[in-house]
């Protein structure tokens, strides 16, 4: 759990939180189909990493590390679209949280194409 102190107290945020936001905000960028599984052994190498469904959270010094793992629709810009989950998902977690984004990594996992072009 993170914590942000000011004068009139402590706020407690729990890793849920911030893999909530993560989420949301990915999947509501236009361009990304779905998230994808993210793989164990990732999990597995950073014991201080939180997982959930396409998204690996790191909390570092209050200091917010976020890989996440995403399935786009057929023909969009790979690049132009993990520019904006980046851009999105920093300041969604840094606007709603308070909380600094060290980095956002990008996989692109898979593209999905309609069932007219895999025929």
């Amino acid at each position: 759990m993170s914590e942000i102190e000011s004068s009139q107290g402590k706020t407690t945020i729990a890793p849920e939180v911030l893999l909530t936001i993560a989420q949301l905000t990915t999947l509501n960028v236009e361009g990304v189909s779905r998230l994808s599984h993210v793989q164990t052994a990732v999990n597995q190498l950073l014991k201080r990493t939180q997982k959930r469904e396409g998204v690996v959270i790191e909390v570092v010094d209050d200091v917010v590390y976020i890989d996440i793992y995403v399935v786009l629709i057929s023909n969009v810009n790979v690049r132009d679209i993990s520019h904006t989950i980046q851009h999105d998902v920093t300041r969604a977690i840094s606007e709603m949280v308070g909380m600094s984004v060290g980095r956002v990594n990008i996989h692109i996992e898979d593209i999905d194409y309609p069932l007219e072009a895999a025929a």
